[in-house]
């Protein structure tokens, strides 16, 4: 059904039906004209009196004002979006007014954004690119609104490592997979820890593609080693150690991670970057690639020098089952526990002695390099859109 926008008014209406249809999370009545007179024109699926899905993509501001975020991705779900009649926009948190939305929206025939107005969506698809962000209150205050509205909305949070760590040391399946692991309170966790296991990473919990990572080894009684992603340096004792970087590991949460003797292919160690989405009561793999160290062994991330490698490298029928099996775990686990995950990445290994690991798991993964596997993101994610909001039909379910 088409559906048209008049921009002088702001006002959404349509002009097919004399029945009433509804539009938008607050299922508003959409207005009917007897012509066109709108600027824009759109094509969305009707079904029970309802059009859509309407699909609002959360996001933030910069220092400067300017709107924030994977803007690549964003076009590609409003194209796919486009093609299977439904329609997405994007907003900030303090754009919501009363029950309208001030938010953007992608035209592909103009290749440009178009400021709009809007109902509340059908669902909100959280891309909030910053922590600081997520921790505002308008965000807080937008996020338990659309919960009392019972509109549908995921990821609800970055996620804490350590928080991540406890919810699966716990599990009967994800526990045998994980490395040990412990929160930094002090000097004394952290030798003690240092001293079972000689060698080890140190994280802040809430950071991602590598930020902040070392590495300590313990190299005879008392002489310990540095590494971080920039510098390297030796310690006569541990006490030095935490003279010089304690405060640093006080000052905001840090954890500490036994080191696992990596798998190496042609002499580099490599991991898994595994992205998943939820399809229907279960996660799905929707792509996996390999990063593998170059000038550095701290971290696999391509920013910091790592390279692609092709999964067909090292498939075999058990990885394959170790992946679909964390995936199916830790979907359900972050969505029982901490609210709906739609979609999530997990960072994986294999020990020099053929064990799998699980190191991490994100919530708002980053762009895959592999064009392969964010064409089928945005594939799985508007095939998810529908799903959520009630507007999928039985051809679009053999679809991705």
């Amino acid at each position: 059904m088409n559906i048209h926008y008049d921009s002088q008014s702001g006002k959404w209406y349509q002009t097919s039906l004399d029945t009433a249809v509804t539009i938008g999370g607050m299922n508003e009545i959409l207005p009917r004209k007897t012509k066109k007179e709108a600027d824009f024109s759109f094509d969305l699926t009707t079904k029970n009196g309802k059009v859509g899905p309407l699909i609002g993509i959360l996001t933030a501001r910069k220092t400067d004002g300017t709107i924030s975020g994977n803007s690549s991705l964003f076009i590609q779900l409003q194209k796919k979006l486009l093609a299977q009649k439904g329609f997405s926009f994007i907003f900030t948190a303090d754009s919501v007014n009363g029950i309208m939305v001030n938010g953007y929206a992608y035209l592909p025939e103009e290749q440009s954004w178009k400021k709009m107005t809007f109902p509340y969506p059908d669902l909100v698809y959280n891309r909030i690119p910053f922590r600081k962000s997520e921790k505002e209150k308008n965000v807080r205050t937008i996020l338990a609104d659309l919960k009392a509205k019972n509109i549908p909305f995921f990821n609800p949070c970055f996620l804490d490592k350590y928080q991540v760590y406890h919810l699966f040391k716990n599990h009967s399946v994800l526990q045998n997979f994980l490395p040990e692991t412990n929160l930094i309170t002090g000097d004394v966790e952290l030798r003690t820890f240092l001293q079972k296991h000689t060698s080890v990473y140190v994280k802040p919990t809430q950071a991602a593609k590598g930020k902040g990572i070392f590495r300590l080894r313990l190299e005879n009684e008392s002489e310990i080693s540095f590494e971080g992603l920039l510098e390297r340096k030796q310690y006569q004792s541990f006490a030095a150690f935490w003279q010089e970087q304690g405060s640093n590991l006080t000052e905001k949460p840090y954890l500490v991670q036994e080191e696992i003797s990596p798998s190496r292919y042609k002499g580099k160690r490599f991991d898994f970057r595994i992205l998943a989405h939820a399809d229907l009561n279960d996660y799905r793999v929707t792509g996996i690639g390999i990063r593998q160290s170059q000038d550095q062994e701290l971290t696999t991330h391509i920013p910091n020098g790592g390279r692609l490698l092709p999964y067909h490298l090292f498939q075999t029928a058990e990885l394959d089952q170790f992946i679909q099996l964390v995936v199916s775990h830790v979907g359900r686990t972050l969505t029982t526990e901490l609210g709906y995950f739609g979609e999530f990445s997990i960072d994986a290994g294999i020990s020099k002695e053929g064990k799998y690991y699980l190191f991490e798991v994100n919530a708002k993964p980053m762009r895959f390099d592999e064009e392969e596997i964010e064409e089928l993101r945005v594939t799985r994610l508007c095939r998810l859109f529908f799903q959520l909001t009630g507007f999928e039909n039985k051809r679009r379910k053999r679809l991705g």
